[in-house]
């Protein structure tokens, strides 16, 4: 796996991001069906899914749509949707993409400037997540799209249960496999020292949340946190393609850890 670098992009004078992204093919997959963009203002993961290349083909699309948002210099909720609707349609032009089912999840952030300032915007549809450290607390943002999250929350089941249920990897959402519907979207405000964490299933299934949390306080920086959880995803069994950005956010007088490179 190539070094992770921290990248830099400072905002405004009293704003700056810092961040870093990484995937890896996990240690039983025999292709990464996983993609991320980490370009400032927007920061997803794409976790495919769908028989041969299929996955990899709707992640890697749905990614080179976003990416084409940035390109363009306005990236928004409207934006966004009508980049995903684009990625359907490519998904399902493409040849090696027939099989039913074949898709992706998204998730992830944009900085996006509001009247009372700037903000957040998360993004989600399917089982992906972005998890927000703010103080030393580590809370998820989003929900996910699943069966099981849906047995949780009519109280069928408990969180506890959810990891070893028969139906915890089946999704509800995903862009490609079903009618798109638009992503749920949480509004974030911006703390000093925020940090961000934006993965797929494959880092969660083999990390707690506290175990993110701790990889969080240990590592300041994002280039760092991120090689961190990914080797401890590994270490502890790497089942599935792990893939994840963290973006910390500097304000004020804050001081920073990390590269200075500019993105």
């Amino acid at each position: 796996m190539p070094e992770t670098t921290t990248h830099t992009h400072s905002v405004s004078d009293d704003l700056r991001l810092e961040w870093a992204g990484v995937t890896d093919r996990g240690r039983r997959r025999d292709n990464n069906q996983d993609a991320f963009l980490a370009r400032f203002p927007l920061y997803v993961v794409a976790d495919g899914m769908g028989g041969h290349a299929g996955g990899e083909i709707a992640s890697q699309s749905t990614i080179s749509r976003l990416d084409a948002v940035v390109d363009a210099g306005t990236v928004s909720a409207a934006e966004v949707e009508v980049a995903l609707q684009r990625a359907v349609d490519d998904i399902h032009e493409h040849p090696e993409t027939t099989d039913e089912g074949t898709g992706t999840t998204l998730t992830g952030v944009f900085l996006d400037r509001g009247d009372d300032g700037w903000r957040w915007v998360a993004l989600n549809i399917g089982d992906s997540r972005v998890y927000l450290k703010r103080g030393d607390q580590l809370s998820q943002v989003t929900t996910d799209h699943s069966v099981v999250q849906e047995l949780i929350a009519s109280g069928k089941i408990s969180p506890e249960e959810a990891d070893g249920h028969p139906y915890s990897n089946v999704i509800t959402r995903a862009v490609g496999a079903n009618e798109l519907l638009p992503p749920d979207y949480v509004s974030i405000d911006l703390q000093d020292e925020d940090r961000l964490v934006i993965c797929s299933d494959g880092l969660t299934k083999e990390l707690t949340d506290y175990g993110i949390l701790h990889f969080l306080r240990e590592n300041p920086d994002p280039a760092t946190a991120v090689d961190a959880m990914v080797e401890a995803a590994l270490e502890n069994g790497g089942r599935d393609n792990v893939t994840l950005i963290v973006v910390r956010v500097l304000t004020g007088g804050s001081s920073s850890t990390g590269s200075d490179s500019e993105d």
